[in-house]
């Protein structure tokens, strides 16, 4: 299972976030204390957006600890809205393309969980892409496929929570007529550079855990408490649960 933050609000910088908390992502890189997976050590990735409507990236495949470029880029960023994501692969390898957070147009994603036996219905899935969308596919993760397939729905005009929500029930729909028992979890966060709509589901109601907290200058959502603050800081949103984070708007003079 793998490890992430987003973040929506005041300009900060990420190592802020990243690196600078007790149980900071980076820490959680090489201890999760609420994954199966205990390191999260098969690459990493931060996507953030500056002064263009389009995100940048950083994605590599050694583990976030061992990464120099990783503390340098963190200490000197500074953004409104950033995702950061240490991964523990479940499936599609170990390299750069299937390193999260995925990135098309002015979108961007990340993902913790699986489908269920993807083999099985990796290619009933994959025939649903349009052109454009399958082209734009650069790796062999299920999350890509899955971020690909919602901004399918988004463009032909479904809202975000229903485009994700329909296509998480669909999926499941599709795994059970093949036979699959196996169950699909998702917690994901997913931006366009204004929003941040983040999602903890599953299919047997044992969804990756996924915590909010609002502070004085914007709102993080985290796979683990940061643990500088007290645990009641940390809200744990609940199996089905959707939360759309938005800028705030400044208090007129």
């Amino acid at each position: 299972m793998c490890r992430f933050i987003a973040y929506l609000g005041e300009p900060i910088f990420l190592d802020e976030l990243i690196a600078k908390p007790r149980h900071s992502l980076l820490r959680q890189s090489l201890r999760a204390e609420e994954a199966k997976t205990v390191t999260n050590g098969d690459g990493f990735g931060i996507g953030w957006y500056g002064e263009r409507p389009e995100p940048a990236v950083y994605r590599e495949v050694m583990p976030a600890w061992s990464d120099d470029n990783l503390m340098s880029l963190a200490g000197t960023l500074r953004a409104p809205l950033f995702f950061a994501h240490v991964r523990a692969a479940t499936g599609g390898g170990i390299a750069r393309v299937n390193c999260h957070p995925f990135r098309h147009g002015r979108w961007l994603f990340m993902h913790n969980g699986q489908i269920g036996g993807f083999p099985r219905v990796r290619r009933a899935l994959e025939a649903q892409l349009p052109d454009a969308l399958y082209a734009a596919r650069r790796g062999a993760t299920d999350s890509e496929l899955l971020f690909l397939l919602a901004l399918a729905r988004i463009e032909r005009g479904e809202a975000v929570p229903d485009a994700v929500l329909g296509l998480l029930d669909e999926t499941v729909a599709l795994m059970r007529s093949l036979g699959i028992t196996e169950p699909l979890r998702f917690a994901a966060a997913l931006a366009d550079g204004d929003q941040v709509h983040a999602f903890r589901w599953a299919s047997d109601n044992q969804p990756p855990t996924l915590y909010r907290r609002t502070c004085g200058r914007g709102e993080v959502i985290a796979s683990e408490p940061l643990h500088d603050e007290g645990p009641q800081d940390w809200a744990l949103l609940a199996p089905g649960e959707v939360v759309c984070l938005r800028q705030r708007t400044p208090a007129l003079a």
